[in-house]
């Protein structure tokens, strides 16, 4: 999930259950135009962060602890981080997307949809 400034939803992957979030990451930032793209510890691969650089946006990724070489990060700007997770509280507010009703990847993608819509207009 992407989310702009403000914490409203911009785009949505839906991976499969065992995939790692940083697989989709890339595919996620894709076209986004963005000064900043602003991530938890989980996103710290070196690939990736040449690939929010060369989109020209700063990378906002604290380093692992088992890092070699560590990296530096705006810990001011990765304040901003909370909007997303902020987000994803108000879609468990959606019974049906807290549980996972939805047996199809497509059905439940429609409906999460439908709640950022709502999000949206909130």
């Amino acid at each position: 999930m992407a989310v702009d400034a403000l914490g409203n939803p911009v785009r949505i992957i839906l991976s499969a259950g065992q995939i790692a979030d940083i697989d989709c990451a890339s595919a996620l930032i894709e076209n986004l135009s963005c000064q900043a793209v602003v991530a938890d510890k989980g996103y710290d691969a070196d690939h990736f962060v040449r690939r929010i650089e060369a989109t020209g946006a700063e990378a906002v990724i604290p380093p692992r602890s088992n890092r070699l070489t560590s990296r530096t990060f705006d810990r001011h700007l990765y304040r901003a981080r909370n909007l997303v997770e902020r987000f994803f509280a108000r879609l468990k507010h959606f019974r049906r997307i807290a549980t996972r009703y939805d047996k199809l990847a497509k059905s439940f993608l429609s409906f999460i949809h439908l709640a950022c819509a709502f999000v949206w207009l909130a």
